[in-house]
């Protein structure tokens, strides 16, 4: 029974067989006000009727076509009625008998509203008590709204026909038509993959403009609830599309492939952003109701410009099938931060040390789990693409072709990438198809390269090896690359690969550590000598991989280890310190430096740390050091020590500045004294006030939701907060709220409206699990350990997969430290017989609870 999964290799049979022409939608949606068409269930349904055209290789062969919807009323092949009781079975109807040539299909069918942010999900506003509609379906979840065949490599043409109420407005991949009686009748759009059709609806707010270039003028939208218009920030996110567009179009020389270019910020929305051809879906948390720090405007802008280039690598040009997922996405992610980085005008030309304090760390963290796998990964079915929209996927990848960029020469790099969009658009690729033509621009042979980046797993350990004589010069200089065994578990072997790397040389110079030299090498091997240091005076500070080309951890010489810990905030420019910081923190996971080192590290040096996207990231990880890498004797010492840090920069920082904002929020994060609880009190009733400080709605929440952890903020509180804000943020912030509260009751509720009832709409269950777990309340949450392992596979067999994983993950007991847990989630590896991809998200939690246990012990011996 192939259920909602779908295996590459049934994929290959079908794309042999069939070639897709054109699809007819026709979707009434005009009861989704009232959720639909009254049949009982919990989010209504609607009609859907597609017509699709496609040709067989083959006189009287056998296919299918993929749906998923509670019932089928009419399936009708090359104009003969077939029994749809009959061929419609386990998320597929059945086709048999092609004819060879052309065939038609027409299925009239019950598709289903969603809550779980999958297919067509309905949301309603409590501010204005109106819908609002949006499609996500990537991976496989246009088949949730019409019947179709699901893969990337079946493109076709998609004219969309919607019946909506009146007075809304609706939006897909073609420029939106003028309605009559309520119908919205759109253009076909060009051949699409399936994963990349969109449809949004409701009585949404929208801003227009135009970029212009060459003679031809793009539409661009912009579009929100109007209970958030007073919050949207238009003009911003006009100015960095039109950024990206320029920069885009210039290095991929070739024009926007598509006739508008429409951008949604839409409610619930479980990733950051998706890539719908011109009609970009985006997270609403984006519009920012309260004030945040630069670091977030950076964030925003990379989503951006990320799904704008997705128009072109994903879009325009699609992977034939998911094991080459890595590289729309590696691309897209790579490219964003290049556009920030490199394009006039940028307000984010730092935008690599960010990439290397945040993106990197996730690499890092996912390739040294147990489900580490090559980046090209092996994609056997749906199922495993579903789990691996990971931090290789994204990040590593991105990393990597960073250093494919390096090694190729970045003018090459898009001479290659320019070819590539002339000879495959609206095509499917192989990565092969890249990689040619990124051989014919360098000269450069790329298979071994590919080889051992794109098809082994694990990270490379770089050392620098320095002989010095009496007199401070270097005798000599080498390289040493390790490759360290892969986790227990993992698949594949170490392997040493190539690396294009800069090595820096800094001074001292009035307190400040200025780079003094630069060479950019090759490195293959167990060990490069770099002749070109040899004879020169040794400086303060040796930094490999210096501008981080390349995708390596990096060990520092004791030399120059002791500067960097006494001076690391002095590094001139920010991304020495940002690939400084994330080696120490690196150091740190590995029980390489203990807890309390790395917090008195922090200490010393984030004072002067002016990159406020990574004050934000050592915030993050000092807090996760204390809470899980500590040891338990010296926790709560270390704790107190940093929240002591925070309140004390919170009062220094400068009135109104991006830094006081983040202190206010690291505070509130750890605040655990009665003085310190009242000082949030306080903040948030008034009595107390901090110079420039705004307590504006998003910092209430946080000043609340620490009150309530800490039973400081009853349910009265909450409701009052709740009170004040009325909208869906506020109710998912009042559900962090409650479930954060410690009391056995409190979590017995969360616990229930979770793991026993499936009705919580997927942010507020987000939401709720978020609040459940607090740090602070390991005893209080020690029992539900064994009531995990009794839920989880049931819960990963009955819910959506989003849904599931958001449990699997959320509520399994990272924080219960200790040799019991590891035993408990053994025993249930051996014991349950979970899928392949419940199995793999499991094995990565317990890899946490592994890992911090050395890290304890390396802090109690130190």
């Amino acid at each position: 029974m192939p259920g909602t999964n779908l295996t590459r290799d049934e994929a290959q049979q079908r794309a042999r067989l069939l070639t897709v022409d054109a699809y007819e939608i026709d979707l009434d949606l005009s009861g989704a006000q009232e959720g639909g068409d009254g049949d009982g269930s919990d989010h209504g349904t609607f009609r859907s009727v597609t017509t699709v055209r496609f040709d067989s290789a083959e006189a009287d062969a056998d296919s299918f076509i993929d749906l998923v919807a509670p019932a089928v009323h009419e399936v009708q092949l090359n104009g003969e009625a077939l029994d749809a009781g009959e061929v419609f079975k386990d998320s597929r109807i059945a086709l048999t008998g092609l004819r060879a040539g052309r065939n038609e299909l027409r299925v009239v069918a019950d598709c289903a509203y969603t809550n779980t942010g999958e297919g067509l999900h309905r949301f309603v506003d409590p501010v204005d008590q109106q819908a609002y509609l949006y499609t996500q379906f990537e991976v496989p979840d246009a088949r949730r709204v019409y019947a179709s065949f699901e893969q990337p490599d079946l493109k076709a043409t998609f004219q969309f026909t919607v019946k909506a109420p009146e007075g809304w407005t609706v939006i897909s991949n073609s420029p939106t038509p003028e309605p009559s009686d309520n119908v919205w009748r759109f253009e076909p759009t060009p051949r699409i993959s399936t994963y990349i059709t969109a449809l949004i609806a409701g009585p949404y707010h929208s801003v227009h403009s135009t970029y212009e270039k060459d003679g031809r003028s793009v539409p661009l939208g912009i579009y929100c609830r109007p209970s958030l218009a007073e919050h949207l920030d238009a003009e911003q996110i006009f100015e960095v599309t039109r950024q990206g567009f320029e920069w885009f179009q210039e290095k991929f020389d070739y024009a926007y492939p598509f006739a508008k270019y429409d951008q949604l910020f839409v409610p619930e929305f479980n990733a950051g952003a998706m890539e719908n051809a011109g009609a970009v879906t985006i997270r609403d948390q984006y519009v920012f109701r309260s004030k945040v720090t630069d670091a977030a405007y950076e964030v925003r802008a990379e989503t951006i410009l990320h799904e704008l280039a997705h128009m072109w690598f994903g879009d325009l040009v699609t992977m034939e099938w998911w094991n080459d997922l890595w590289l729309n996405e590696s691309f897209a992610t790579y490219t964003s931060i290049a556009c920030q980085a490199y394009a006039p005008g940028s307000k984010w030309p730092h935008s690599w040390t960010t990439f290397a304090n945040s993106m990197k760390t996730w690499a890092y963290r996912q390739d040294q789990l147990p489900s580490t796998h090559p980046i090209m990964a092996e994609i056997n079915d749906l199922d495993d693409v579903l789990v691996n929209f990971d931090g290789i996927t994204y990040a590593k990848g991105a990393s990597v072709l960073k250093q494919l960029v390096a090694y190729v020469g970045m003018e090459e790099f898009f001479q290659g990438v320019q070819a590539y969009f002339k000879a495959h658009a609206f095509k499917n690729t192989r990565l092969s198809d890249l990689l040619g033509a990124l051989e014919k621009t360098s000269g450069r042979d790329l298979k071994t390269w590919s080889k051992k980046w794109l098809e082994t797993a694990g990270i490379n350990i770089l050392r620098p090896e320095i002989e010095v004589d009496a007199q401070g010069v270097i005798t000599s200089f080498a390289v040493k690359q390790e490759a360290p065994a892969l986790p227990p578990g993992a698949k594949g072997e170490p392997v040493l690969r190539p690396h294009r790397i800069a090595i820096g040389s800094y001074e001292l110079q009035d307190g400040k550590l200025v780079r003094t030299g630069r060479i950019e090498l090759d490195v293959d091997g167990a060990l490069t000598p770099v002749p070109q240091l040899a004879g020169t005076r040794r400086p303060a500070v040796f930094l490999l991989n210096d501008d981080d080309l390349s995708y390596a951890k990096v060990r520092l010489d004791e030399e120059s280890l002791k500067v960097v810990t006494e001076h690391l905030g002095d590094f001139t420019e920010s991304l020495p310190r940002a690939l400084s910081w994330a080696s120490a923190w690196d150091m740190t996971r590995d029980a390489e430096l203990p807890a309390r080192d790395y917090l008195a590290l922090v200490r010393s040096g984030i004072g002067k740390e002016s990159d406020i996207g990574v004050v934000q990231s050592l915030h993050r990880q000092v807090k996760l050091a204390l809470d899980l890498y500590a040891a338990p004797e010296w926790r709560e010492t270390g704790l107190a020590a940093w929240t002591a840090e925070t309140l004390e920069q919170l009062r220094a920082a400068e009135a109104g500045s991006d830094h006081q904002l983040a202190w206010a929020r690291a505070f509130a994060a750890s605040a655990r004294t009665d003085e310190q609880l009242g000082l949030l009190q306080g903040l948030l009733d008034g009595t107390e006030e901090i110079s420039g400080l705004a307590v504006d709605t998003e910092l209430r929440w946080s000043l609340v939701q620490r009150l309530a952890a800490t039973g400081r903020a009853d349910e009265k509180a909450i409701a009052a907060e709740l009170e004040r804000d009325k909208t869906s943020a506020g109710e998912r912030h009042a559900a962090t709220a409650r479930a954060a509260r410690p009391t056995a009751e409190a979590k017995s509720e969360a616990w229930a409206s979770v793991v026993e009832s499936d009705r919580l709409p997927n942010a507020v269950q987000e939401a709720v699990i978020g609040g459940f777990v607090q740090t602070d309340q390991r005893e209080l949450l020690a029992p539900y350990t064994a009531k995990y392992f009794d839920a989880v596979k049931d819960i990963w067999n009955s819910r959506s997969h989003e849904m599931a994983q958001q449990i699997a993950v959320g509520l399994y007991p990272a924080l219960q430290v200790s040799q019991e847990t590891l035993d408990a989630t053994d025993a249930w590896l051996a014991s349950a017989e979970p899928s392949a991809a419940l199995r793999r998200l499991i094995t990565e939690s317990r890899a946490g609870i592994e890992r911090a246990l050395k890290a304890q012990a390396a802090d109690a011996a130190a």
